[in-house]
C-alpha cells in the first residue's frame, strides 16, 4: 500500500519534473532561448492550450456520478475563498506589486485537468474520473477566470495605473483559454458528434500544448532569483502544496465528504500549478521566470505532499 502510494505519485509527477529538465538542457545548449520561449508561448496560449480544453471539455463522457454537484459546487466555492486568502496574503508578503497577480495565480491555481484527473484515476479508478469530471469544469473556468483578474489588477497597479474594470473584463472576454472553454461545453451541449478527422487534427494540436509550455517553463528557469529575498516562489509554494489542499479538505471534512469524494478533493487540491499560468503570464506582460520557477518547486513539492497527505488519510480511515 505504501508503495502504491508513492508510485503512482511518481508516475504523474516525474514526467513533468523530466520535461523542465529537458528545457533546461535545451536552454544550456542553444537549442532554446528566450525568442523560441516567447514566441512557442503564443502558440500554446493562443492555439494549443484552448484546443486542449475545447476538446476535453466537448468530448467527454462523463457517468451520472460526474454530475456531483454538491462537490463540484464545493471544489468551485473553495477555490474562490482560497483565491480571496491569497490575495489577502499577497498584500503582506509580496512587495512588488506586478508579482503579487503570479504569486496568487501560482498558489491557488491547481493542474486539475491532466495532474489531477491522472492522481483521481491511479487512486480510485473509473470512479474517481467520474466524482470529478464536474469538479474539473466549473475549477477550471475558475483558475482561468480569476486568473485573468489578478494578474491584471496586478500589473496595472504595478504600472501606477488604477484599477481599470473594463480592462479586467476584456480581458476574460477575449482570453483564449476561456474562449476554449465556452465554445467546448457550448458544442457539449448541441450533442453533435465530433467528425473524426476534426478530433484526431485536434488530439495533434492539443498534445504539444503541455509538453511545449513545460519546456518554455524549463528553458525560463532562473536558479539564481529561486530564492531571492523576496521568496515570492517559495511562498507560492507552501501555499499550493501545502496551505491550500490543507483547508480544502479539511472544510471537505467537515462538510461530510468521505471515502472517494474527499480523497478527490484533496488529490485535485495538492497537484503543481497548471502549466497554463507561465503560458498567461508571459502572454499578459508578467514575470514569466517567476512563473516558471513557481511551477518547478510545486512540481517538485507537491510529489511528496501528495503521497504523504494521502498515506495519513488512508490511516485515518477517510478515504
Amino acid at each position: 500500500m505504501f508503495w502504491q502510494t508513492w508510485s503512482f505519485a511518481l508516475g504523474v509527477t516525474v514526467p513533468n519534473l523530466l520535461l523542465l529538465v529537458l528545457g533546461i538542457v535545451l536552454k544550456r545548449v542553444g537549442i532554446m532561448d528566450d525568442h523560441f520561449c516567447d514566441k512557442a508561448s503564443r502558440v500554446v496560449f493562443n492555439v494549443a492550450l484552448p484546443c486542449l480544453l475545447f476538446f476535453s471539455v466537448s468530448t467527454h463522457t462523463g457517468s451520472e456520478e460526474g454530475m456531483n454537484l454538491p462537490l463540484a459546487t464545493y471544489g468551485g466555492a473553495a477555490t474562490l475563498v482560497t483565491f480571496l486568502l491569497l490575495e489577502l496574503a499577497a498584500i503582506k508578503l509580496v512587495k512588488d506589486p506586478r508579482e503579487r497577480g503570479i504569486f496568487v495565480q501560482g498558489g491557488f491555481r491547481a493542474n486539475t485537468g491532466i495532474a489531477g484527473l491522472a492522481y483521481a484515476s491511479l487512486a480510485f479508478g473509473k470512479e474517481g474520473v467520474a466524482l470529478g469530471s464536474m469538479y474539473i469544469a466549473i475549477t477550471v473556468i475558475l483558475f482561468n477566470v480569476l486568473s485573468v483578474i489578478t494578474l491584471s489588477r496586478s500589473l496595472q497597479r504595478g504600472a501606477g495605473k488604477g484599477l481599470d474594470v473594463t480592462a479586467i473584463l476584456r480581458g476574460i472576454v477575449t482570453n483564449p483559454l476561456i474562449i476554449g472553454l465556452v465554445l467546448g461545453l457550448l458544442f457539449k451541449e448541441t450533442h453533435w458528434a465530433m467528425p473524426d478527422t476534426l478530433y484526431k487534427t485536434g488530439e495533434f494540436i492539443s498534445g504539444m500544448a503541455l509538453p511545449l509550455a513545460m519546456l518554455c517553463a524549463g528553458a525560463s528557469l532562473d536558479w539564481r532569483a529561486m530564492f531571492r529575498s523576496s521568496n515570492v516562489a517559495g511562498y507560492a509554494t507552501l501555499a499550493r502544496v501545502l496551505v491550500v489542499p490543507g483547508l480544502m479538505t479539511l472544510g471537505g471534512a467537515l462538510l461530510g465528504f468521505n471515502g472517494a469524494a474527499l480523497g478527490v478533493i484533496f488529490l485535485f487540491s495538492c497537484t503543481p500549478t497548471a502549466a497554463g499560468s507561465y503560458v498567461m503570464t508571459r502572454a499578459m506582460g508578467g514575470n514569466a521566470t517567476l512563473a516558471a520557477n513557481i511551477i518547478a518547486l510545486t512540481t517538485l513539492g507537491s510529489f511528496f505532499t501528495t503521497a504523504l497527505g494521502l498515506a495519513l488519510l488512508r490511516g485515518l480511515h477517510l478515504v
